[in-house]
């Protein structure tokens, strides 16, 4: 990239980030709402072990954990700008509303009244639309817990400043999640506050044309991003509420947008109610897509074949969701995944096949390496992910921009194909992720029995047309062999013990599950170490992963493996979460 383009680039964010302080400060000459129209209510909440942390002054935000009892989250030097913007969110506020009591309350008066000292003025890196409209929900949901009293007018004040300011700026959040949660936080925030309804209806359109632009027709977005989907997801079900118990209708677009997102959700998510961890997306926060599918009031069930380029397999208490499309293109693929034809399998309540996950909140290194081909678990060749990251316009090498490369060559999906019949679920997909690199396409197959203990795979590594073969023997002959590596990534909470003939490996769940990989013997299988990156974490979960791998003999190869449940869990410890602890009981 040039440095002219650079140049415009670091101009135009220092424009648009003096426009927000100043419209920031303007709109503190509007005078503040006198109280609530409405009585607010909390419809956000969180983990009663992450607000007693916060009481206790240890301050976990964005992968970074900083110690600092007695003072505010404020008081500290932030030491990068995604701590920073966790902090200034305020989604914090819902770890304090789930401990409830007194000195939770404490807290969240006393630094919410620092923010407002410190900040409230326009000043700090949270004037942006996104985290005002982040901070506005928290702040309307948890208003009795931060409220000093009906007439605490500093308060209000603060809060009809961050209305206006967003009245003014929301345009300038980027299309997606930071540009809903902006619009949602200026409808539920003008709703509640007394002399702010006029600025309700533009807002209330302007998210109904968002809706019908940014939603496709399968209730899918433009990255892919699972968890992504659900906050979306849930802003339009809490904004649809908000807006019903004002006595006004939802915009049609609106209401049309929840009944189409709804089924993908049920789509993506898997038999343990955690969501598909691809294209930086986690599990989802405890509760929070069960709690908006039920407010949501739709009985859609899981929509059919492929949604929002994923394929979902299930049967009896197991369920597998594939990565079938090409990865995602524009504005979202400095946040893709290299990770076309990945799988998870979940068995019942525990994740058994995984993707290492998102390493953003663990710093750039970790960002990069969650997003290559190696970090999922699916077949790659060797030192090359089946996309390839770059600065767009650069050379397209994958260490350029500080881990904020975006997929400049992305693989290109030919085929996802999913049947059903004779017992069995079956997914048909191929890729060209490496047919200009090094001639070869690599083709999967997942058969999935209707019980559900069984899965088969079928993995093709190959050059299947004249111009593929001869890029394949050039390749071949400069490198001396080529070599692949398939690579099943396991959930940390999995045993696993490899057979000493290297054909198989059991791996046992912490329920007391059996489950068998074998393989064809056409690889060399090994055990090597893996992460599982998760936030809310201080670092990456230490893990392992089963290793195929060997030189291509030909200019095609297959690679045949069954994975198989040979022993169940046993039924008394059935309703016992992942964590090992029963259900509704916090670790």
């Amino acid at each position: 990239m040039g440095s002219g383009v650079t140049e415009d680039t670091g101009l135009a964010a220092r424009r648009t980030a003096f426009l927000h302080r100043l419209h920031a400060r303007l709109a503190g000459w509007t005078p503040p709402a006198t109280g609530f129209a409405t009585a607010p209510e909390p419809r956000t909440i969180g983990r009663a072990v992450r607000g007693e942390h916060l009481i206790a002054g240890r301050f976990l935000f964005a992968g970074t954990l900083i110690e600092a009892p007695g003072v505010s989250p404020f008081a500290v030097e932030a030491p990068d700008p995604a701590f920073a913007a966790e902090a200034q969110g305020f989604l914090w506020l819902d770890d304090l509303a789930a401990v409830g009591d007194a000195a939770a309350q404490d807290r969240a008066q006393a630094w919410t009244r620092d923010w407002m000292v410190r900040f409230g003025q326009g000043q700090g890196p949270g004037w942006t639309p996104e985290v005002t409209g982040r901070r506005l929900i928290r702040w309307i949901n948890h208003a009795a817990l931060v409220q000093e009293g009906p007439d605490d007018r500093l308060f209000l004040r603060a809060l009809t400043r961050q209305v206006v300011f967003l009245q003014r700026r929301w345009k300038a959040a980027p299309p997606g999640l930071p540009r809903f949660e902006a619009l949602a936080g200026l409808i539920c925030a003008a709703l509640t506050l007394q002399g702010q309804a006029g600025r309700i209806a533009p807002a209330v359109q302007a998210l109904a044309q968002d809706c019908a632009g940014l939603i496709s027709r399968d209730g899918g977005i433009p990255s892919r991003n699972p968890e992504e989907l659900l906050e979306i997801f849930a802003l339009l079900v809490w904004t649809a509420q908000a807006l019903a118990e004002a006595g006004q209708r939802a915009p049609a677009d609106h209401l049309a947008a929840i009944e189409r997102i709804a089924p993908t959700l049920r789509s993506l998510r898997h038999a343990d109610g955690g969501l598909a961890r691809f294209h930086g997306g986690g599990r989802g926060l405890e509760g929070r897509l069960d709690g908006a599918l039920a407010a949501s009031g739709t009985r859609a069930v899981a929509a059919a074949g492929l949604v929002m380029g994923y394929a979902r397999l299930s049967g009896g208490r197991t369920s597998v969701i594939v990565d079938a499309a090409s990865p995602p293109d524009g504005a979202a693929a400095v946040t893709a995944h290299a990770s076309t034809l990945a799988f998870e399998v979940t068995s019942g309540r525990r994740p058994l096949i995984v993707s290492c996950g998102s390493g953003v909140s663990f710093g750039a290194d970790w960002r990069r390496a969650g997003r290559a081909t190696a970090s999922h678990s699916t077949l790659a060749v060797e030192g090359f992910s089946s996309s390839r990251f770059g600065t767009r316009g650069g050379s397209g090498g994958e260490t350029s921009a500080a881990g904020r490369e975006a997929l400049t060559e992305r693989a290109k999906v030919t085929q996802a194909w999913l049947t059903e019949g004779a017992g069995v679920q079956s997914l048909a997909t191929a890729h060209e992720g490496w047919a200009r690199t090094h001639g070869l396409t690599h083709a999967r197959q997942l058969h999935l029995a209707i019980d559900g203990r069984t899965l088969r795979g079928e993995d093709i590594l190959g050059a299947f047309t004249p111009a593929e073969t001869r890029r394949f023997e050039q390749v071949q002959l400069r490198s001396g062999g080529i070599r692949f590596v398939l690579r099943f990534h396991l959930h940390p909470d999995v045993e696993a013990l490899p057979d000493p003939d290297g054909t198989a490996v059991a791996l046992t769940l912490k329920s007391g599950e059996v489950w068998m990989l074998r393989h064809d013997g056409a690889a060399d299988l090994t055990m090597e170490p893996s992460v599982y990156l998760e936030k809310g974490r201080l670092a990456p979960r230490p893990a392992r992963q089963v290793v195929l791998s060997a030189r291509m003999p030909a200019a095609a190869v297959q690679i045949d493996w069954t994975l198989a449940k040979t022993q169940d869990t046993p039924l008394a410890i059935r309703d016992v979460d992942p964590d090992g602890t029963p259900d509704g009981a916090e670790p």
